[in-house]
């Protein structure tokens, strides 16, 4: 085995030029007092518990005619404003310049108190209420829902459970088969002890849940993450954008213990959902009984809901009108990434408005 060829002159270089990067974050860093997200404008629609349900105010004239509020559920295991870090990077924004009229449930941080909150709290109580209170709200007599990731999941179970409240449906980076092979998130799941987890913990620490989805990916996510982080922090705007995105990442909500331990059993473990095997509430949730159009978005290159785990929705659901929207980009790429701004929400709204 040769030896390494390593040029101690260069090798002093680069550690040098490394050094001084690291001198000019800790400057830059200095020069930030609040890392900004969450910026655009809304307003207190509803509230339960934990729970508040937001309007965003519009950016655009509305259309003279009544027009189907759109309902963004997202997911309990993540913050929502994912999908609105910042001015250009938010797709609640570029939303609201489609014309649409957006609201979000935004389901808050579960304590000690929520440990039983269970799944039938969740899509029969919580977002129901939510659904309700837009539509009240919007003057409409139903809404479109866009469910994001396993908000997606609960969107469909929903849908499922009160189809006649749902105009349209829009699934992003949703898992509905939980036991497609590429799903490496769906592996690590199925080892868990979940019993054991929930009784030990009580409500799941998100701080845990961060580490089992950095363990996925742990050369881009640990080593080359760090290592780049110099580039990312060399002035204040750039430091901004890589802040934000770290602020979302860490900022996680511990996750009510009855509903981690049904979410996990149910759907990663025994893969209920695409086998029509799910009940909530004493209630089967069969996704044939979604007859309405349904818009299923995915990414391509999603490392954590791999296409192959999205589009089995296709097979599974009794609508007629099925379209699929696949974007090039990860799990987080397609909510951040400068082409997601340009094309995402005029696809999602140009859907929208041709079935309005």
């Amino acid at each position: 085995m040769k030896g390494l060829n390593l040029n101690p002159q260069r090798l002093a270089e680069e550690l040098s030029d490394f050094s001084s990067k690291l001198v000019n974050s800790f400057q830059t860093l200095q020069q930030i007092n609040d890392i900004d997200v969450d910026q655009t404008p809304k307003e207190l629609v509803y509230q339960a518990d934990k729970l508040r349900l937001y309007r965003y105010l519009p950016l655009t004239d509305q259309p003279s005619n009544k027009q189907t509020p759109l309902l963004i559920v997202y997911a309990l295991v993540n913050r929502y404003y994912m999908i609105d870090l910042q001015a250009d990077r938010s797709l609640v924004r570029g939303l609201l310049e489609q014309g649409q009229s957006v609201y979000l449930i935004d389901w808050g941080y579960p304590d000690p108190a929520d440990r039983y909150v269970d799944l039938d709290d969740y899509i029969n109580d919580y977002i129901d209420s939510c659904v309700d209170a837009c539509s009240q709200h919007a003057g409409s007599e139903q809404v479109n829902l866009l469910g994001i990731c396993q908000g997606g999941t609960l969107s469909l179970c929903y849908t499922a459970l009160h189809p006649h409240k749902v105009k349209n449906l829009i699934t992003m980076v949703t898992p509905v088969d939980f036991h497609t092979e590429d799903n490496l998130l769906s592996h690590l799941a199925r080892e868990v002890d979940t019993d054991l987890a929930v009784d030990t913990y009580g409500n799941i620490p998100g701080a845990v849940l961060n580490d089992a989805y950095n363990s996925l990916m742990p050369m881009r996510l640990g080593i080359q993450k760090n290592l780049g982080m110099p580039a990312h922090l060399a002035d204040k705007d750039k430091a901004l954008n890589f802040l934000r995105m770290e602020k979302w990442i860490y900022d996680s909500p511990d996750q009510a213990g009855e509903a981690f331990r049904q979410f996990i059993k149910d759907f990663f473990q025994q893969n209920k959902l695409v086998k029509g095997e799910i009940t909530i509430g004493n209630q089967p949730v069969l996704l044939s009984n979604i007859q309405q159009p349904v818009l299923n978005v995915y990414a391509t290159q999603d490392h954590l809901v791999p296409p192959s785990a999205s589009k089995a929705l296709k097979q599974v659901i009794g609508s007629q009108d099925y379209e699929e929207y696949a974007f090039k980009a990860g799990h987080i790429g397609i909510f951040v990434s400068g082409r997601a701004q340009r094309e995402v929400p005029p696809q999602l709204a140009n859907w929208l408005k041709a079935r309005e």
